[in-house]
């Protein structure tokens, strides 16, 4: 009776450790590794210092991440956008710091709801050369450019996929001196990254944006179908943290940040 009696107590044991690590995502993940956009300030840029790291608005939002769910999560530079994309896709990667969400990208990363931000993607052009635009449609009669793997959403990349000629090129910055060039009509990008980007290229005043935004999209943190550490309880967890970010003020304070630290490392861009 007594060996019985051990032996439940024993099982009880086992089975109480089991349920305290299914439910603590930490008991099974140790570290997380992100990456993201390094041509997307204030959200995300290549840290200057380190080379290897991003720096910006959505890393501060992972550092709060971090701190809540109890797991060190790394915000790497892992090339440019299409490549830390491949990244995730493989599975070398666990998370993206910011994604709109696309059905094609959904096929290889979990969207952890709700998102964080919201960004306007918007059309670029050289100053004082007119393009009728006032809707899609009209983008019909002119060449455009973005970067590669670029996204602005599920409805306007459907449009553009079939109506719309667009090139795509490695960099942000390339498309922009495409553009003062006159080798394209216009630069598809979202509206702070771009002004960022145009005020370091010293391209102020040689390109503007024009109205209306092409789309408002929300920006998602990412985990990779792959990953060994996507598993239902750290969806959970996460999917618990982004609310609390984005209702207590953590999620727009960072963006506050990242904007004052992009100004304080490139004091040339202004406001």
């Amino acid at each position: 009776m007594r060996r019985l009696k051990n032996t439940l107590l024993w099982c009880g044991a086992v089975l109480m450790s089991v349920t305290v690590m299914a439910e603590d995502p930490a008991a099974t993940c140790d570290k997380l590794v992100a990456t993201g956009n390094p041509e997307y300030p204030p959200y995300l840029w290549r840290d200057p210092d380190t080379r290897r790291g991003l720096m910006g608005a959505n890393e501060l939002i992972l550092k709060a991440v971090s701190q809540r769910l109890g797991i060190p999560i790394e915000v790497v530079y892992t090339g440019p956008w299409s490549r830390a994309q491949e990244e995730v896709r493989a599975g070398r990667v666990d998370l993206i710091a910011g994604a709109f969400y696309t059905e094609p990208r959904s096929e290889y990363m979990h969207y952890i709801r709700p998102a964080f931000l919201t960004t306007r993607s918007v059309l670029w052009k050289r100053t004082f050369v007119d393009i009728d635009y006032s809707e899609w449609d009209d983008l019909q009669a002119y060449d455009g450019a973005t970067v590669i793997n670029n996204s602005f959403g599920q409805a306007f990349d459907s449009y553009a996929r079939d109506n719309l000629k667009i090139e795509t090129v490695a960099s942000l910055e390339q498309a922009f001196r495409m553009l003062a060039q006159g080798r394209v009509d216009y630069v598809l990008y979202e509206e702070f990254p771009g002004q960022a980007y145009s005020d370091r290229l010293n391209l102020t005043y040689v390109i503007e944006t024009a109205n209306p935004p092409i789309s408002q999209e929300e920006l998602y943190l990412t985990l990779s179908h792959r990953s060994k550490c996507n598993t239902p309880e750290l969806r959970g967890a996460l999917e618990r943290i982004m609310r609390e970010i984005t209702r207590d003020g953590t999620a727009e304070a960072a963006l506050q940040a990242g904007l004052e630290a992009w100004h304080d490392q490139n004091p040339a861009s202004g406001g």
